[in-house]
């Protein structure tokens, strides 16, 4: 069997409704990319049935491959092991629900096999296409600011989850990577920029999902993980 130049994650917790169509849109959007692929579906402990919908799919279809865990482990984990398992020199991933426009796949993919390390999309550059509510435009904004100001980031959008990556080169990485779930998305590309490695930033077409709030409790988990990623870097070198 052929090796695939392109893996695509796609990491699930109890999202069966979303995975059908993201799942078609994959197969379509990545056939117009490159000749051979895979898609990952890194299903994270789900108990709505996406196990099961998944297995049903791969054994119709080869380039679909499920790695599941019986508990859930973590956005973060789940794609560290995506990653590692992945066979294809680019791997890429991004939301289930398909937030940002598939259209910018082939864009982001395009930078690594140009070169770059790492490509990501971004809803902050000018032009961006956005649409969500003022809470959470408010959110993002003071987050990616608090993350340029006290970490040395020089990316405008570190939470987009629409991103890819050289695999070579992110591999040595990943061991580094200290977050479980949703802050991943960041410390990668922190860690990232201070190893040195090229970074590249794309506008996107982003839609908010369906039921996503901001609560206090986040806005206190978000500032937290700022600065403990602050001290693991500046005080005990991790």
């Amino acid at each position: 069997m052929t090796r695939p130049e392109v893996t695509a994650v796609i990491p699930v917790f109890n999202d069966c409704p979303s995975l059908e169509i993201a799942l078609k849109t994959s197969i379509e959007t990545l056939s117009g990319i490159t000749r051979v692929f895979e898609i990952i579906v890194a299903e994270d402990g789900s108990s709505d049935g996406s196990t099961a919908f998944v297995r049903q799919f791969e054994a119709q279809d080869r380039r679909v491959r499920l790695l599941h865990h019986d508990e859930r482990q973590g956005r973060g984990r789940a794609l560290n092991r995506a990653i590692r398992e992945a066979q294809g020199n680019i791997v890429c991933y991004y939301d289930v629900d398909l937030a940002t426009d598939m259209q910018h796949l082939c864009a982001l993919i395009a930078a690594i096999r140009e070169g770059s390390d790492i490509s990501t999309g971004s809803r902050l550059l000018p032009a961006s296409d956005i649409v969500r509510t003022e809470g959470r435009e408010i959110a993002s904004r003071s987050y990616n600011f608090l993350v340029r100001l006290i970490l040395g980031s020089r990316i405008f959008d570190h939470q987009c989850g629409f991103k890819a990556f050289n695999r070579e080169r992110i591999l040595p990485l990943l061991p580094t990577i200290r977050s479980n779930h949703w802050f991943w998305d960041t410390e990668i590309l922190v860690r990232a920029q201070r190893a040195g490695y090229q970074v590249t930033e794309i506008p996107v077409r982003w839609r908010a999902g369906k039921g996503t709030t901001v609560r206090f409790r986040d806005v206190f988990e978000m500032g937290t993980a700022i600065l403990r990623l602050w001290w693991q870097i500046h005080v005990s070198k991790d």
